[in-house]
C-alpha cells in the first residue's frame, strides 16, 4: 500500500515538474518574442527614421584664407523609394537648410536600384533636391546604382555633377581649393582625367584639394600618386549594422576596407558618410542615418 501511495505523490510531483517546466518554456517564448518583435521594429522603423547630424572641423595650412570658416554638407546613399521616402527628404531638405552651407557635396546612390522611379516621383524628389540651398556650390558624383535618372535630376536640381572631371572652386577672392569627382567602380573611372588639372601648365600643386567618390575603398589607387586633402565617400552605410566591439557587419564590395566615418591616411583625412537610406535589408542597428557637416580651418 505504503509503495502505491508512493508511486502516486512521484507521479504527482513529475506532473508538476513538467507544468513549471512547460510554464517557463512559454513565458520564455513570450519574453523572446517581445524582444524579437522590439528589435525589428527598432531596427526598421525607428533606426532608420532618426536623422543625426556628424560635425567635425576639417584642419590643413593649405586651406586659403577665402576658404576658412566655410561650411560644407556632405550627404549619401538616400536609395530613395526603399526605406527613404518623400517625407524623409522634406525634413533632410530642412535639417540641412538650417546650417546654411556654402557647399552642398552629394556622394551617390539616389534611387534604390529595385525601385521604379515614376515620372511623377522623379519631379517630387527634382523639387524637394531643387531647395537646397548653398552660397557657393552644390556638387555631386555617381554610385553604383545610379542610372540616367540620377544625371536628369540632379542636373535640374541645380548640381554640378563631376564625372571624372574637376572644377576650381572661388569663394572670394582669386585664390581657389580644387574640387575632383570620380566615377563609381561599376562606370568607366578614369582617375587620371580627373586628377588632369596637376598636368596643366599653369597649376598649383600646393591647392587644397577635395576628392568626391562614392567608393571608399577606392583611395588606395589614388593617395599615393595624386595629391589630395580631404576624400569624401560613401556607400558603404558605415556597416549599417553596427555591433559593439565588431562594428560594421554589413561591408560592401567597395567600403571592406575603409567602412567606419573617419579615416587618416598618410597625408589625407577620408571620411565617409554613413548614409541616409538602406541597402539589401530595410534596417539599420546602432547606426542612424547620417548627414556629415564640416567646418574648415587652417
Amino acid at each position: 500500500m505504503n509503495k502505491e501511495k508512493q508511486e502516486v505523490i512521484e507521479k504527482d510531483q513529475k506532473r508538476q515538474k513538467n507544468k513549471k517546466r512547460a510554464k517557463y518554456l512559454i513565458i520564455s517564448f513570450i519574453v523572446l518574442f517581445i524582444l524579437f518583435s522590439f528589435t525589428a521594429f527598432y531596427t526598421i522603423f525607428i533606426a532608420t527614421k532618426q536623422l543625426i547630424v556628424k560635425e567635425e572641423a576639417i584642419q590643413d595650412k593649405e586651406i586659403p584664407d577665402s576658404f576658412v570658416g566655410v561650411k560644407i554638407i556632405q550627404f549619401s546613399d538616400l536609395h530613395y523609394g526603399e526605406s527613404y521616402q518623400l517625407q524623409d527628404l522634406k525634413k533632410l531638405i530642412v535639417e540641412i537648410n538650417k546650417r546654411k552651407p556654402d557647399l552642398i557635396f552629394f556622394t551617390g546612390d539616389l534611387i534604390d536600384e529595385n525601385y521604379k522611379l515614376s515620372t511623377k516621383n522623379a519631379e517630387k524628389l527634382t523639387n524637394e533636391l531643387k531647395k537646397l540651398k548653398a552660397t557657393i556650390g552644390k556638387y555631386a558624383v555617381a554610385g553604383e546604382e545610379d542610372i540616367a535618372s540620377f544625371q536628369t535630376i540632379m542636373n535640374q536640381s541645380e548640381f554640378t555633377i563631376l564625372n571624372n572631371d574637376y572644377d576650381l572652386v572661388y569663394n572670394t577672392d582669386n585664390n581657389p581649393i580644387l574640387l575632383i569627382g570620380l566615377g563609381s567602380l561599376a562606370t568607366d573611372r578614369n582617375i587620371e582625367n580627373g586628377y588632369r588639372y596637376f598636368k596643366e601648365e599653369n597649376h598649383n600643386s600646393n591647392i587644397y584639394t577635395i576628392t568626391l567618390l562614392h567608393e571608399p575603398d577606392s583611395v588606395d589607387e589614388i593617395k599615393n600618386t595624386y595629391k589630395t586633402n580631404l576624400f569624401l565617400a560613401g556607400h558603404s552605410h558605415n556597416g549599417q549594422i553596427k555591433l559593439p566591439l565588431i562594428g560594421g557587419i554589413m561591408r560592401l564590395d567597395g567600403a571592406k576596407k575603409y567602412w567606419d566615418f573617419h579615416y587618416s591616411l598618410e597625408s589625407s583625412d577620408l571620411y565617409i558618410s554613413g548614409g541616409l537610406g538602406t541597402s539589401s535589408y530595410p534596417l539599420r542597428l546602432f547606426n542612424h542615418p547620417s548627414i556629415s557637416f564640416f567646418r574648415l580651418r587652417k
